[in-house]
């Protein structure tokens, strides 16, 4: 990258449009029948994580690889039942978020694309189709 491009996170604004992504994002997985129960009772560490990691990934300050090291997103997410479902709610609420914090183009479309695809990599259950028939 030249120094004349920009990375998404200088592009969005910086840590305070992460951190608005962020609470906008948990505000509605708080309401979420189907995602609640996959987050612990108390959601402010997963917050900070999730913060620090995009922003990261995004090319903003090293934090989370400073405190925590490699983000081994599968690994951190394999003791969590995640199905084609709950993919598709969070990949809902982090959308809603991107639109909500008025992340325009071209971060808009660069960081939807990676939602969507992460959450698909993320999924570690498959729910048997019951439409399929049989006993």
């Amino acid at each position: 990258m030249s120094h004349t491009e920009l990375s998404v996170f200088e592009l969005v604004g910086g840590e305070p449009t992460f951190r608005a992504l962020v609470d906008h994002f948990y505000a509605r997985v708080e309401q979420d029948d189907v995602l609640r129960p996959l987050f612990p009772e108390d959601l402010e560490l997963g917050k900070y994580w999730q913060y620090l990691f995009l922003m990261q990934y995004w090319g903003g300050p090293t934090q989370y690889a400073a405190e925590r090291g490699h983000p081994r997103l599968r690994m951190r997410h394999a003791p969590f039942q995640i199905d084609a479902e709950a993919r598709n709610h969070w990949v809902e609420h982090m959308l809603a978020a991107i639109d909500e914090v008025g992340i325009q183009e071209p971060a808009r479309s660069m960081m939807r694309d990676y939602f969507e695809r992460g959450a698909s990599f993320m999924i570690n259950h498959i729910v048997p189709d019951s439409s399929a028939g049989g006993e």
